[in-house]
This record gives structure tokens, sequence and C-alpha cells, in this order.
């Protein structure tokens, strides 16, 4: 059998119950395309670390933004939203950093009337891939004036706000804002939104987080060993040649090989069951 029509199975076989253990659930929370892009921006932003922890921190949020997103948004106080969330944190991101991001994100509203549209400034169809639509997104918004949360200095040495929006001219692999941008741009499957039509899935580029860098090296995608935007730019390569015009197709199912199924690539009793266990090449390395 040959390793696409494995993939084909596994991306069939995909789990409501692999959904609620990823941060994309938190945008099913919602119907309306407007309030489903925020919450992905927001849920995507927070998508590192413990699963456990990305989920209860993820709850607290939106249980405090209430039943729309977008509404939250647009009529967001910085004042208000650093008092609201003081006590927030995440990691090394607190309720600072998170207040920065909803006036972002107010600020992109206000400017485009959605966060797709004020994305997009950013977006040349032309390109193979996201490259530079990225580096411009990411750029633009660590330049809008945050100081009615950080005050008139811009934002602190001490603030971890940059983190949300790294770019791929750094060589960062990017994965949260890739993973945001297959949530809104791959179609409706289920799983995946389908809500944004200005960017093309031949262009989206493969969100490398550990469980993606193990496996896919696994499979032969890529040979590299850090986790990086040329990583991440090699495994689409790869997967394009199994499906040029949705190459990310399989990066949830891949992924929850590792986040809800336990992949390692140590334990040979799960490796004997897995379904790409002929292709893997884990336990050689």
């Amino acid at each position: 059998m040959e390793l696409k029509t494995i993939l084909e199975a596994l991306y069939q076989n995909r789990s409501q119950a692999h959904l609620a253990n990823d941060p994309l659930s938190f945008c099913h929370r919602f119907q309306a395309p407007e309030d489903q892009e925020v919450a992905g921006l927001i849920a995507s932003s927070f998508a590192y670390g413990n699963v456990k922890i990305i989920k209860k921190n993820l709850t607290v949020i939106f249980d405090a933004m209430g039943p729309s997103p977008r509404r939250f948004v647009e009529r967001f106080d910085p004042v208000d939203g650093v008092r609201l969330f003081a006590g927030f944190k995440h990691r090394f991101n607190d309720g600072r950093d998170l207040s920065a991001l909803l006036l972002a994100c107010r600020i992109m509203v206000e400017e485009a009337g959605s966060v797709e549209k004020w994305l997009l400034r950013f977006h040349d169809p032309a390109n193979e891939d996201i490259t530079g639509t990225l580096s411009g997104f990411s750029e633009a918004v660590k330049a809008l004036d945050l100081a009615p949360v950080f005050g008139p200095g811009g934002v602190p040495k001490d603030a971890y706000f940059p983190f949300f929006f790294p770019s791929p001219a750094s060589g960062s692999a990017c994965k949260r804002l890739c993973m945001y941008l297959r949530w809104m741009v791959r179609p409706a499957d289920g799983i995946d939104l389908g809500i944004w039509k200005g960017i093309s899935p031949t262009q989206l580029v493969i969100p490398v987080d550990a469980h993606i860098q193990r496996i896919c090296r696994f499979l032969g995608f890529t040979g590299r060993k850090q986790g990086d935007w040329r990583m991440a730019c090699e495994i689409t390569r790869a997967l394009r040649e199994l499906d040029p015009q949705d190459p990310v197709k399989y990066d949830f199912s891949i992924c929850h090989l590792g986040i809800s199924e336990g992949c390692d690539g140590k334990d040979r009793l799960k490796c004997a069951a897995c379904p790409i266990g002929d292709f893997c090449s884990a336990g050689t390395e």
C-alpha cells in the first residue's frame, strides 16, 4: 500500500475526540466566521506547551470574552483589559501580552474590517507560499501602536508580546501562525474551517511542532534536524507531491499521532500497531 493511501485513510478517520484535544476546538464554539477568525488568532497564539494547560488557559480567556469574540474585540478597552486579565499567565505570556494581542486584533478589525483583510495587505497570490505574507504581517503587527497597553515607550524588553508574531525572515518555523492559516484557509471539512478565501490552500506551509518534526523525519519528508522555516518548507514540498492542491491536509492527522495517540518513536508496541509503521524509520536514528 502506498503512503498516500495510508495518509488518506488517516485523514478520513480524523476524530472529533482528536479535535476536542486541539486548540482549534475553541473556534468550533462559534458559528459566525467573524467570531471564528478572532477566536482562531487568540487560540493559535497560545498554542504552545502542554495541551491540558493550553486548553485550561484558553477556557479562561474565552469565558471572559463571552459569546462573541468579535464583539468583545470591537469593544475592547485596553485599560479595562489589563485589569480583567491581571492574573493571567501562560508560561511566559501574561495578561499584558494578552491585552496587547486583543488591542492589535481590534486595530486590524477597525482598519480593514476583518483580520483576513488586514493580513491580505501582505499577501501575493502569485507567490509559491506564504513566506512573504507572514513576514509582512508579523512585522506590521509588531509596529502597531500598543501604547494603551504598554505605555508611551512601546513594547518593553521584558514583554513577550512579539513572541506571538515570529517571522520566516528570522528563520522561525512560525508554527502557530501557520496553524492559524491552516484553520482559516483549508476547505471546511469538519476540522478546518475554510472561512478565508483570499489565500489558496496550495500556498499554505505546514505548522512544524515537535510531533510533526519527529514524525515527518521518520517518514523521510525532511532530513533537517532543526525545526525551522526551511524544515517547514521542505516537509510541505514533500506533501505537495502527494496533494498539490492541498499539501497540509494531512497535518492534523499526522500531528495527532503524537498529541492524541502518544507516538514518540520509542514504544515498540505502539509502533507495531501504527498505521504508518511500514513507512516509518522510528528507532533507526
